[in-house]
């Protein structure tokens, strides 16, 4: 074992002894192997960091928390097509009403307002004005569901909802904006046309990567004070919003599966389904987001993994004409050595082990760039990364396998190279 062990640093040496004498011809072959590497570490990092990310904040909802909505990335994810989406029918308050009526749901919220053709407003202080704002109407529970934390004042009651109350809860946008150095507590605001007393401020709401995508651009109000004003969105014309009714049932302690059975009987019922006919809303857990999201960065690191591959095909294809080349021009040394005593097994891992070195030179090189690369998109843009060790080990384990894979060929010919033809060489 000391004999073999000695003999691998040996040729481990003059692997390296080699491309030290070549580094213009190495760096060029490997330069493939260190864009593939690359790729793969520092997308893994950005990819990773997002996906715990993502996957904290749909954490942060509760397992148990059921949302029903008109449709959802669910209904994408199944295949079907959008035109039969926004045919399906809207959700309405009166469905929320429904729902909390059964014994296996503790509440629900239903939230008015968010969706994505939903009407925009501004909301007006002191001669200062926002820009246009999502205005969305709840019931007094929707900071309690979304565990959405209140940095100032209160949320609504149920009395403010069930009396329609000119009460508003401002996000941290229309909070920074109006208010940047004075209490909002108590304020009159104008949201449209009409005035709300501003009652609280809701933290920043959580969001996939910790981007700024309008989060926190937004004003609740009670949804009952959101019907008067702009109207019960399943009654609007035809051109309105397609989905801007989304309920939240929160079931009992341990009734969660039964709590989902019967929310499905009930809006099956309220929608005149019949048993052939397929559901027309979305039922979405923590669960089903979570199988969803899985899916689909398992499909972009397959994809990340096929297009690093084409980089390290190209490197690898270098690194074998440069072996081949390094055999030709080496065809004397090989032959003395095999006149000196050498057999073909340690010409052939001579050659391998010359090729995996440079290959998994590359490998490190790309690994330290990759690392660098989502370290430097980390301190610049505040993105969330991840650098498990397995992504390291990922990829110099490709480097070396394409100095293997590729190098077996002219490795394989230096080994069958007859002594005395070589000697002769020239």
């Amino acid at each position: 074992m000391k004999v073999r062990a000695a003999l691998l640093a040996e040729i481990a040496t003059m692997a390296l002894e080699t491309l030290r004498a070549n580094k213009m011809r190495s760096a060029l072959t490997i330069v493939g192997v260190v864009i593939g590497i690359t790729a793969i570490v520092g997308m893994t990092a950005l990819v990773r960091g997002f996906d715990r990310s993502f996957k904290g904040m749909v954490e942060v909802l509760g397992p148990n928390t059921v949302f029903v909505a008109k449709f959802s990335g669910l209904s994408f994810m199944s295949g079907k097509e959008f035109i039969d989406l926004i045919r399906r029918p809207n959700l309405t308050p009166d469905d929320a009403r429904a729902l909390e009526r059964l014994d296996s749901v503790r509440y629900t919220d239903t939230m008015l307002g968010g969706g994505f053709d939903d009407s925009r407003e501004r909301l007006s202080y002191d001669g200062e004005e926002t820009k246009r704002l999502q205005i969305i109407g709840t019931t007094e529970l929707f900071a309690q569901v979304g565990y959405i934390p209140i940095e100032q004042g209160r949320f609504f009651t149920a009395s403010e909802v069930r009396h329609r109350r000119a009460v508003v809860v401002l996000g941290q946008d229309p909070y920074q904006s109006l208010f940047p150095m004075i209490d909002p507590i108590g304020k009159q605001v104008r949201v449209a046309d009409q005035q709300y007393t501003v009652i609280g401020v809701m933290g920043p709401r959580p969001s996939p990567g910790g981007f700024n995508a309008g989060q926190d651009e937004i004003a609740v109000i009670p949804y009952t004070r959101y019907e008067t004003q702009f109207g019960v969105p399943a009654l609007r014309v035809s051109g309105g919003p397609h989905r801007d009714v989304t309920i939240t049932a929160v079931p009992r302690d341990g009734q969660r599966a039964r709590a989902l059975r019967e929310i499905e009987e009930t809006m099956r019922i309220r929608h005149g389904l019949r048993l052939d006919e397929e559901n027309d809303f979305d039922l979405i857990t923590q669960d089903a987001m979570l199988r969803v999201w899985e899916q689909t960065t398992q499909a972009v690191f397959l994809s990340l993994v096929v297009i690093s591959s084409i980089a390290l095909l190209v490197g690898g294809i270098g690194v074998m004409a440069i072996m081949t080349m390094s055999v030709t021009e080496r065809t004397n040394e090989i032959g003395l050595r095999k006149a000196l005593g050498a057999r073909r097994r340690e010409i052939l891992w001579q050659f391998l082990v010359e090729a995996a070195t440079l290959t998994l030179a590359g490998g490190v090189l790309g690994v330290l760039l990759g690392s660098g690369t989502g370290l430097l998109v980390h301190l610049v843009s505040g993105f969330p990364i991840s650098l498990p060790w397995w992504s390291f080990a990922l990829g110099l384990g490709f480097s070396a396998s394409v100095g293997l894979i590729f190098g077996m060929a002219p490795a394989i010919r230096a080994s069958r190279l007859d002594p005395i033809e070589a000697l002769r060489h020239e």
